[in-house]
């Protein structure tokens, strides 16, 4: 059993990996905004707390780390507005990643997306630019700290059911289920050889388990 808290608790990924995590004995602490969405994470099986990480200091988010074992950060601004890009997807998600380390949690996910990188190409007049700018510069502190970290890079998402299987070998981004980034975290969580490994997936044939081992 191991008790996680999940940054993002009533995100359509987070919807589906509670369950998944709380069926296998794991406790759950779904961090939410608004507080409307408390009895949908009570269904799903997570215990919710309400906070507005945007606006916390790294104190403050030690606060609600502290006494996990593991941190998933699946929270994001949504697009839109490039300053409240900045201040989620990149400034709030760094002082999490120094709250962990503040409270003692070494195991932290991120779940990013599969072209973040420093070189993600987006022009700067672009819609996109800010979230790849900010999810890139996370992402890069992420893996300069000393947290036991994983970067998990799905394509683009779909509702389409889970399969329970991916592919982490593709080169190019193609798409891949909500349900199987979801099973994919919960199974991450579970295999300490993901540790500080960037796994970038697209749907595919390999069970998730025996995929994220390659």
């Amino acid at each position: 059993m191991a008790r996680i808290i999940l940054f993002g608790g009533h995100g359509r990924i987070a919807l589906l990996l509670e369950p998944l995590l709380t069926e296998r004995g794991d406790e759950v602490t779904a961090v939410i905004r608004n507080p409307e969405h408390a009895e949908e994470v009570r269904r799903a099986g997570a215990v919710p707390l309400v906070a507005d990480v945007e606006h916390l200091d790294t104190s403050a988010i030690a606060e609600l780390i502290s006494g996990h074992d593991a941190v998933v950060w699946s929270a994001g601004a949504g697009g839109g507005d490039p300053a409240r890009t900045r201040a989620v997807d990149h400034a709030a998600a760094v002082r999490s990643m120094d709250a962990a380390e503040q409270a003692g949690v070494r195991r932290y996910i991120m779940v990013s997306y599969f072209g973040s990188s420093p070189d993600h190409g987006v022009a700067p007049d672009h819609a996109f630019f800010a979230y790849a700018a900010a999810k890139a510069a996370a992402d890069e502190y992420l893996r300069a700290g000393a947290l036991d970290w994983t970067v998990l890079g799905p394509s683009t998402l779909t509702f389409e059911a889970p399969t329970g299987r991916i592919d982490t070998a593709a080169a190019e981004p193609g798409s891949v289920s909500r349900a199987n980034v979801a099973e994919t975290i919960a199974a991450t969580l579970a295999d300490d050889g993901t540790v500080r490994r960037t796994i970038r997936f697209n749907a595919g044939e390999t069970p998730i388990a025996e995929a994220l081992r390659r």
